[in-house]
């Protein structure tokens, strides 16, 4: 638990607008908006630090969304402008253009999407909604990024989708933690209490990863973890996604290489 989630609350508010004044002292933060307690916590931490003409909140469904009114509650809550981009012809058009490749069988054992790239393609377009909304901007966007450091460290997260962002407020914060942010914020607790989901899988964030966050956060900040079977899968998750944390490795050609 934060000691002081107050104290901490204020320093990201002050941390995000140091952000701002370096890299876009007039650009307006752009946050995607599921209704949940992360995209709840980073557009109110947002708009206290910019002014809520200063935060765009974008719902994006993909089709119909049965908890949008979630989303728009929230943006109501907040009263930040906002706009409603439904996904689901583009993610259907690509869908359909990238079968209707495959199904020609110029790609060995590959007749169509697997159901992972089906999961994970929606965050992708979602994350392309929200800069190409950033850069309509007259004095710009930056785009949040609403990971927090528990989904961070089994990579429960989109590569070049949800784990994408210019700025990112949580990645240092507990799913706990975030909780207790958003209590200081003065968020309802029907948005930081909120079942967890990636609104994709028809599944809870939880039952598709196999254990708590409380559980995760725990093991996380002490190491320990009662259930063995559950800490091999953690340690396995982790090691397998570091990669959506680091820099993309690039070659570098020595100094001797050159003429």
């Amino acid at each position: 638990m934060l000691k002081n989630p107050e104290k901490t609350k204020n320093e990201i508010v002050e941390w995000i607008r140091e952000y701002f004044r370096n890299n876009g002292p007039e650009c307006t933060a752009v946050v995607g908006v599921s209704g949940g307690k992360d995209s709840s916590v980073a557009a109110a931490l947002c708009k206290e630090a910019l002014g809520k003409d200063r935060v765009i909140g974008v719902m994006m469904p993909n089709g119909v969304q049965s908890d949008i009114s979630d989303s728009q509650d929230l943006i109501r809550f907040l009263g930040i402008p906002n706009l409603t981009v439904n996904i689901q012809k583009g993610v259907d058009g690509l869908y359909e253009a990238i079968n209707s490749e495959l199904a020609k069988g110029s790609i060995a054992g590959v007749e169509s999407l697997s159901r992972d790239s089906m999961i994970n393609t929606p965050p992708r377009l979602r994350m392309s909604t929200l800069y190409a909304v950033g850069q309509a901007l007259p004095k710009g966007g930056r785009v949040v990024n609403t990971c927090n450091r528990s989904e961070d460290y089994i990579g429960y997260s989109t590569k070049y989708g949800d784990a994408a962002g210019d700025f990112s407020p949580l990645s240092n914060l507990l799913v706990h933690e975030v909780i207790q942010i958003g209590e200081v914020l003065g968020l309802p607790e029907r948005f930081t209490r909120k079942t967890p989901s990636d609104g994709l899988s028809g599944m809870s964030d939880e039952d598709k990863i196999g254990f708590t966050y409380a559980v995760l956060d725990h093991y996380v900040l002490t190491g320990e973890c009662e259930d063995e079977e559950t800490k091999k899968k953690i340690d396995r998750m982790h090691r397998l996604n570091l990669h959506k944390l680091q820099l993309m490795p690039a070659y570098k050609i020595s100094d001797e290489d050159h003429e």
